[in-house]
């Protein structure tokens, strides 16, 4: 019998949370394909500090004041704001049944 396929890395992401990071970055057509959860915000991903701003704006909005982006940045050294990733921002968010 055979096994079903593990989920990819991106099917285990928020969904909405991929939408608002191909919001605020502006991605175009198929960018969303390089959002996984270890693609680093700043490496990976290239973020500037607008669309990061941006982000953390739309995830307060969404998600609510918990999921405060500024706050954990600001909470960073620089080695760790680089090795920000996509995990880290759902580590944010609420869980789902409580949304």
């Amino acid at each position: 019998m055979a096994h079903p396929e593990p989920p990819s890395p991106a099917a285990r992401l928020d969904p909405e949370l991929v939408a608002l990071l191909v919001e605020a970055a502006g991605g175009p057509p198929g960018w969303a394909g390089r959002v996984t959860p270890d693609a680093r915000l700043d490496g990976d991903l290239l973020l500037d500090e607008t669309e990061l701003a941006v982000l953390a704006e739309r995830l307060r909005e969404r998600f609510g004041p918990a999921a405060d982006l500024a706050a954990l940045r600001s909470a960073l050294d620089l080695a760790a704001l680089e090795a920000l990733t996509v995990a880290d921002l759902q580590g944010l968010l609420p869980e789902e049944g409580a949304r």
